[in-house]
């Protein structure tokens, strides 16, 4: 079973959530999400895969909303993603198609490709 675990201590390592759950059975791998272009910085949140599904379940039990390295954790059995469904690489940020100004039926902004008028610096 793939096990979800959040709000981890950023200075906890995948080691030390290997050895969380090593007390309730085997753990296949544990794996610290880490951000790759902040240095490789924890991004707060890992999964760990155990090989049996009744000591996964005791693990996420015992340890979900439980104080590890003075933060209280999430603990949950993963689900995949649906088949196709993956997160767009583009990532937040501000979305260019409503643009600044203008009213919300003309866009407007900096998006010239629109040409259905609007306020702000669209000059078609």
């Amino acid at each position: 079973m793939n096990i979800y675990v959040g709000n981890l201590n950023w200075n906890m390592t995948s080691e030390d959530l290997q050895a969380l759950f090593t007390p309730y059975g085997e753990v296949v791998s544990a794996k610290i999400v880490t951000d790759k272009f902040k240095n490789n910085r924890s991004k707060g949140f890992g999964f760990v895969e155990m090989s049996d599904d009744d000591a996964a379940r005791a693990a996420i039990s015992a340890l979900n909303d439980s104080d590890v390295q003075d933060r209280k954790i999430v603990v949950n059995e993963s689900t995949p993603r649906p088949e196709g469904e993956r997160r767009s690489s583009g990532g937040g940020g501000f979305k260019r198609s409503g643009g600044f100004g203008g009213n919300r039926s003309g866009g407007g902004g900096f998006n010239r490709d629109r040409g259905n008028g609007g306020g702000g610096y669209n000059r078609y």
